[in-house]
């Protein structure tokens, strides 16, 4: 019996939320007992909240640290976009799981070697890339009319003093600094630096 490792990830609050995370390990629970994998508890590895375009995953390292390490026989993942968002990085992790002779197995994916199966599966990854693309600039569009319709601050945060009040056109001045201009403090020191060294 093969020594296999759960990989899943969730992106987002949303997801985390819909409780897809385990969805996905139960759904690589089910498809290890049938293929015949034997995963050890430890070795379920879940990264929760950490978007699939970056590598710096604590979940992901774990199990290319495993793999380098020669105590997997194979990693279990639910799809190549839960592995990774961007077809290179899929690539990159395949290849070094290869190297480490670790077979990688998907459920949503063909399992053989099979120049056609190996191509889909890049389509599927350039599919995945490109509606990750599609989704961030879908968000950029609407944060950019808002913006211009008032609804939302195209500043990063609030200004120093301020608080943003939702639902609402406005930022209210927080309330210990009532009768102190936000803008301007008084004394010497930290306090009597400008808004943007103060709020370090």
């Amino acid at each position: 019996m093969k020594i296999a490792a759960i990989y899943a990830r969730v992106s987002s609050s949303q997801q985390k939320e819909k409780n897809t995370i385990a969805g996905q390990t139960a759904a690589l629970h089910e498809f290890a007992h049938e293929q015949g994998f034997s995963v050890p508890d430890e070795w379920v590895i879940e990264d929760e909240g950490f978007s699939g375009t970056s590598l710096l995953r604590p979940g992901l390292e774990r199990l290319r640290d495993l793999a380098a390490e020669g105590q997997l026989q194979a990693i279990l993942v639910y799809s190549p976009d839960r592995l990774s968002r961007k077809y290179a990085y899929q690539v990159l992790l395949l290849e070094e799981f290869i190297r480490n002779g670790v077979e990688t197995c998907f459920i949503n994916a063909p399992h053989s070697d099979s120049a056609e199966d190996q191509l889909l599966l890049q389509l599927q990854g350039m599919i995945a890339e490109y509606e990750r693309a599609q989704l961030l600039e879908r968000y950029r569009r609407g944060k950019r009319h808002r913006a211009r319709t008032g609804d939302v601050a195209v500043l990063g945060g609030a200004p120093c003093g301020y608080r943003y009040i939702r639902k609402m056109h406005d930022a209210g001045v927080i309330g210990s600094r009532k009768g102190t201009s936000p803008l301007r403090s008084h004394g010497t020191g930290r306090d009597s630096l400008p808004s943007s060294g103060s709020c370090r």
